[in-house]
């Protein structure tokens, strides 16, 4: 009997997943992998884009109208797989150092698109940092082999997409009218994330508070100082229906983080302080869970690991993201079943979109039923 396309699952479960073993993964000989795998070459593509924000987005450092991200596109045999580098300038990264990693990936030593392992260690050990670069490689390969599988990412993962969690929708640091304004935009999500740290805290809850009585959680980018003033207003939130402070303090002071969570009535979550996965081992003792974004760790390869990772440590997951189109988005939803929280909105703050992908329905990250990470092209881009 001729293999179909989801019986072709089952001989490549463990080379497209890594370290993932699927239940009933059968093993096929290398004549039998070769008949089933596509002739042709990996041709890598990519494109510099400006997302353009629906508001000017505050955090406690830094303000912003747009976002530089790096649309990248990979070429094999008929199938195209897509990705995305966004580029958030205190991540250190943009179209110019993007340009030059991209261009030194050469893919053309791997004739089967399924060596995942492979292919994304190579592309690593390019050059250090480009974490977002190589992310967008990462998306856009996992893209193409669920392409070529003609399954979504979650399926293949096992993953139950009536399981997926209610995304947050981010209220940035603003005036109390644009912040109603906001709020009021976010009608219909079930939780809101709310930015902190710009010396007006109480205020913005309060404004939060005086339109919505959804639960928030809140993100301070490193912007408290004084650690017993931050268990102060951590203890101030709890009162307001706060369900997690996210990065209270900064990164480097892990003592007074370590003092905070101990203390804290409300779990602590970190972001800024954790990156790839050897940034998680000794993290168990500072924070309550972890906030992973494939901008910062390569990608959905080590994404997964580093959930696997913190789950057993006993780690609350969270799964976010920068500022970014459906694509990046909507590669990062592939996981959410996996995760306690989602901050998957970054998509919906921009107003050019060039792609259609993941819906929030009721609040909740709705998969489509696409194969690869499931999203379509809607802008003339990457053509």
């Amino acid at each position: 009997m001729k293999p179909t396309r989801r019986s072709f699952i089952k001989s490549f479960a463990i080379a497209l997943s890594g370290s993932l073993i699927v239940p009933g993964a059968c093993h096929s000989s290398p004549e039998q992998r070769k008949e089933k795998i596509p002739a042709g070459k990996l041709k890598l593509t990519f494109e510099p884009y400006e997302l353009q924000l629906k508001h000017t987005f505050t955090l406690a450092t830094s303000s912003r109208t747009t976002t530089p991200v790096m649309l990248t596109k990979l070429e094999y045999d008929g199938y195209t797989g897509y990705g995305e580098a966004s580029m958030p300038p205190y991540l250190g990264e943009d179209h110019q150092t993007a340009r030059d990693f991209l261009s030194k990936v050469d893919l053309t030593g791997f004739p089967d698109p399924f060596l995942t392992e492979d292919i994304l260690e190579y592309v690593d050990s390019i050059a250090p940092g480009n974490f977002a670069a190589k992310a967008s490689v990462d998306i856009a390969l996992h893209d193409l082999t669920g392409k070529i599988l003609d399954i979504p990412l979650y399926q293949f993962w096992g993953l139950n997409p009536d399981k997926t969690p209610n995304t947050s929708f981010t209220i940035a640091i603003d005036t109390p009218e644009i912040v109603r304004q906001k709020v009021e935009e976010a009608a219909g999500f079930r939780i809101l994330k709310v930015k902190l740290g710009g010396g007006n805290d109480k205020e913005m809850i309060s404004t939060v508070r005086e339109v919505s009585d959804v639960p928030l959680c809140v993100d301070v980018n490193q912007g408290w100082k004084d650690k017993k003033q931050a268990l102060d207003m951590i203890c101030w939130l709890r009162e307001q229906g706060i369900v997690f402070v996210e990065q209270p303090m900064p990164k480097e002071n892990r003592d007074d983080i370590a003092w905070l969570t101990e203390q804290s009535p409300l779990p602590v979550i970190a972001d800024e302080a954790v990156q790839r996965l050897k940034d998680m081992t000794d993290l168990k003792d500072i924070y309550t869970g972890i906030n992973i974004k494939l901008m910062k760790c390569t990608g959905l390869r080590e994404a997964w690991k580093m959930i696997n990772y913190a789950r057993a440590s006993g780690m609350t997951v969270m799964l976010g993201c920068m500022v970014e189109s459906s694509c990046g988005v909507s590669a990062a939803s592939q996981l959410s079943p996996m995760v306690d929280f989602a901050d998957l909105d970054g998509n919906l703050l921009i107003n050019n979109d060039v792609f259609e992908g993941v819906k929030v329905i009721n609040g909740k990250v709705t998969l489509p039923d696409r194969p690869g990470i499931g999203v379509v092209k809607t802008g003339e881009i990457l053509n």
